[in-house]
C-alpha cells in the first residue's frame, strides 16, 4: 500500500587603495565595538534572542506556528524536568541532544523534535532533511521523536525509532509524516516492507528498552528546554520554537557556524 549594490565612487590609483584599506579598518573597528549582537541582527534580521536560564549557554527564538497539546501544557511537570533528571542530562547534554560527545570544527549540529500529527512538522522536518543532504556533512541532524498528540503519535514514534535500529529511520519517518493512516501493525508491516526492512523485527523492536529509552530522553530534553509544542529545533546553541522558513534557518546555521560549538560539545 502506497501513500502518497550601490557601487563605490571611482578613486584613482593609490587613493582608491587607501580608501579601501580605511574602509576595512573602520569596519573591523565597528565590529569590535558593537560585538556579536550586531552581527546576529545582520544575519538573522529582526529576530530577538532570549538567553535561557536552563540549560546555561543556550538561547531561544520564537519564529512561527507551533502545534500544542493543551492537556500536556496543563500538566505541572511541563515545561521542565525534575532536578534529578536535569542533573543526569546536563553532564551528557551534547550526546543526549546531538548524538555525539563533541562536534567537529565547522559542523553545525541540529536536533529536531516533532510529532507525526503536527502539520507544521511535516513541512519543517522535510526541509531540515533536505538542508542536511545538501550540506556535504557541514550540518548534522539528530532526530528526536516527541509524541505529544496521543497513542497514535507514540506508536508512530516507536516505529520510527525501531526502524532506526535497522538503519531505516529516515525512510520510515518520511512515510509516516505524509501518511494519513493509523499506525496499525498491518500498516507498519507494509511500511517496513516498502522500506526494505524486517517487519517482524520492527514490531518487536518497538517495545524494546532501547526504543523506550530514546523516547524518554527526547521527552526529558523537551522538558529541559521548555518546548511549548512542536516543531522545535536546537540549532547549535539556539532553540528555535515553531515552523521556520528555509532562508531564516540557513542564516541561523551560518551564525552558529561562526560562533563555534554549542555548550558541552567543544
Amino acid at each position: 500500500m502506497k501513500d502518497e549594490e550601490v557601487s563605490a565612487p571611482t578613486v584613482p590609483g593609490q587613493w582608491r587603495r587607501r580608501a579601501l584599506i580605511a574602509g576595512g579598518v573602520a569596519t573591523g573597528v565597528a565590529l569590535a565595538i558593537v560585538g556579536p549582537r550586531w552581527l546576529r541582527k545582520q544575519l538573522t534580521g529582526s529576530l530577538e534572542f532570549e538567553d535561557l536560564r536552563e540549560p546555561m549557554g543556550f538561547r531561544r527564538v520564537t519564529v512561527g506556528e507551533v502545534s500544542r497539546n493543551m492537556l500536556l501544557a496543563l500538566q505541572p511537570t511541563h515545561p521542565g524536568v525534575s532536578p534529578d533528571t536535569s542533573a543526569l542530562l546536563r553532564p551528557n547534554l551534547c550526546e543526549a541532544l546531538f548524538g555525539v560527545t563533541a562536534i567537529p570544527m565547522g559542523v553545525v549540529p541540529v536536533a529536531s523534535f516533532s510529532d507525526y500529527n503536527c502539520p507544521y512538522c511535516r513541512i519543517l522536518t522535510a526541509e531540515v532533511a533536505r538542508i542536511e543532504a545538501d550540506s556535504n556533512g557541514a550540518i548534522r541532524v539528530s532526530w528526536h521523536e516527541w509524541p505529544i498528540f496521543g497513542p497514535n503519535s507514540e506508536t508512530a514514534a516507536r516505529a520510527a525509532y525501531a526502524a532506526g535500529l535497522q538503519d531505516a529511520y529516515l525512510p520510515v519517518h518520511r512515510r509516516l509524516m505524509r501518511s494519513g493512516f493509523a499506525p496499525t501493525p498491518e500498516y507498519l508491516t507494509d511500511v517496513a516492507v516498502d522500506a526494505g526492512i524486517d517487519p517482524v523485527r520492527l514490531l518487536a523492536d518497538m517495545e524494546s528498552p532501547v526504543v523506550a529509552a530514546a523516547l524518554d530522553t527526547s521527552r526529558e530534553l523537551a522538558g529541559l528546554f521548555g518546548f511549548p509544542g512542536t516543531p522545535a529545533l536546537v540549532v547549535g546553541r539556539t532553540v528555535v520554537v515553531g515552523n521556520v522558513e528555509r532562508g531564516m534557518l540557513l542564516k541561523l546555521i551560518d551564525l552558529e557556524r561562526r560562533e563555534g560549538s554549542p555548550p558541552g560539545c567543544e
